[in-house]
């Protein structure tokens, strides 16, 4: 998935979210309360600013206007970082929106805020025009307008933004969505969604009658109400299309709805449907609550999770520069990557068993198909019985299995050079020097795992009936 040659203006507040990680191993003896042991720190842009790391992390351009303090090193720091493009205004009054969190663990104990709201200055707002003209001279392909209710998105704001005549995208806060008049989609909770109705928004039923009603009242072009574990609504004027949601694993919300907005309206501005960008953003929502903290995803990460995701992209399999790219990404984090191939065509109990091995063995685990043609060659002209696709489908629809590509060749080699993997898995039936790949796998630190079969399965043996 490519967003590289997009551009995104994000207009809002922007804030600087830090994180202090630490340890609770006691009580405290002068009151009921956890000792919390510090350790490390972290700091990464926030609210608006954490809309525009979400679009740089998936590869396209953001230009970040908003408020922020004096002395605000910190956080222009982890602007440049994240290769957004600077348009912020500092205040002389307000200091930069600071959320602090402290996490124990994988929990977060508590949240201490740094803020201060109202209405902007003359000044203040004159800024803002001046740095959105800047932006809007660059030519982007949509706006984000990131509303934390810190009060950057004032009415003069607002209107210069809606004179733009590009799609805007809006993750709404308060009841008064008549401010977002024109906006191509906004992407409210189902909570803010029944207060902006004044409506309840509990069922299906209620949510898309509360959308239906704002959308008429507001001039909404489209409403997608995020619903938390039951997924999103997308309602327009002529239909209605609800997905349930994509995360196994939930660790951190933070920064979820960030996510959202940013993929949707990147895969908007690209040319998908409003349907398509809805699964786009859903499947990136459903990588990020898996990482802990306020994160991110990749375009190699929502390709793989959208190749898996029961036919969302089409097809389960990822090309080399797909693949390349994802575990790169995984060792840049410090994961380690096992692979693992084989022609898998009829799935059975011996190859998940197999799966089940090899996953336990590496942090994330690439399985390599051979193609048709090569199945053919080493099996015989009745083989394949399932084409490359349906087992990609397969394969990438277990949960051990974090992506699946394919080869051509008889052998896996020339992949296995390309990607480098930390773990080479094959079965017990194999030797070390019976494994191709494993003298490259060897020289670069890696290891082999032999995996455990379970004996009388096998693809012929189910094919001749036995």
């Amino acid at each position: 998935m490519d967003f590289g040659p997009l551009h995104v203006l994000v207009v809002g507040d922007v804030m600087l979210d830090r994180y202090l990680y630490g340890s609770v191993e006691r009580i405290s003896p002068e009151a009921p309360v956890p000792v919390f042991s510090r350790g490390r720190e972290s700091a990464m842009p926030g609210g608006a600013g954490n809309v525009a790391r979400n679009i740089t992390a998936l590869g396209a351009r953001a230009t970040l206007v908003g408020l922020i303090g004096p002395r605000s090193e910190a956080l222009r720091h982890a602007i440049a970082d994240a290769a957004i493009l600077d348009g912020l205004v500092e205040s002389a009054t307000r200091p930069t929106t600071t959320k602090l969190r402290v996490v124990a663990g994988n929990q977060q104990m508590m949240r201490i805020d740094d803020e201060a709201t109202g209405p902007q200055s003359e000044a203040e707002t004159a800024g803002l025009l001046a740095a959105i003209e800047a932006a809007l001279a660059a030519a982007p392909d949509a706006i984000i307008l990131s509303d934390y209710g810190k009060g950057v998105l004032s009415p003069a704001v607002l209107a210069r933004l809606r004179a733009a005549q590009l799609p805007v995208f809006v993750d709404p806060k308060g009841a008064d969505f008549s401010r977002y008049a024109g906006a191509a989609c906004i992407t409210p909770n189902a909570a803010e969604m029944a207060l902006a109705a004044g409506l309840p928004s509990r069922g299906d039923e209620e949510c898309a009658a509360a959308a239906r009603a704002v959308m008429a009242r507001d001039g909404v072009g489209a409403i997608l109400v995020t619903r938390s574990a039951k997924g999103m609504m997308l309602v327009r004027p002529d239909g209605l299309l609800s997905i349930p949601a994509r995360a196994q694993e939930v660790f951190d919300v933070s920064g979820a709805g960030d996510t959202v907005i940013a993929a949707l309206a990147l895969a908007h501005a690209g040319g998908r449907s409003l349907e398509d960008a809805m699964r786009i953003a859903n499947a990136a929502a459903g990588i990020v609550v898996a990482k802990l903290g306020t994160a991110t995803t990749s375009a190699a990460e929502l390709t793989a999770a959208l190749a898996g995701g029961a036919g969302d992209a089409g097809s389960a399999l990822l090309d080399l520069a797909a693949t390349r790219a994802l575990v790169a990404q995984w060792k840049a984090a410090g994961l380690s990557v096992g692979f693992a191939n084989g022609c898998f065509d009829i799935l059975h109990a011996g190859h998940v068993a197999m799966l089940a091995q090899a996953a336990a063995g590496c942090d994330r685990l690439v399985v390599a198909l051979n193609s048709d043609a090569s199945v053919a060659r080493l099996k015989g002209p009745s083989r394949p019985i399932n084409r490359l696709e349906d087992r990609a489908a397969v394969i990438a629809a277990l949960r051990q299995v974090a992506a699946v590509t394919s080869f051509a060749e008889d052998t896996p080699l020339t992949l296995i050079q390309a990607l480098l993997p930390d773990v080479l898995i094959k079965g017990a039936d194999y030797t070390a020097e019976t494994v191709v790949g494993w003298p490259e796998v060897r020289a670069h630190g890696g290891r082999l795992l032999l995996a455990e079969l379970l004996p009388g399965r096998s693809t012929t043996a189910i094919l001749a009936g036995r």
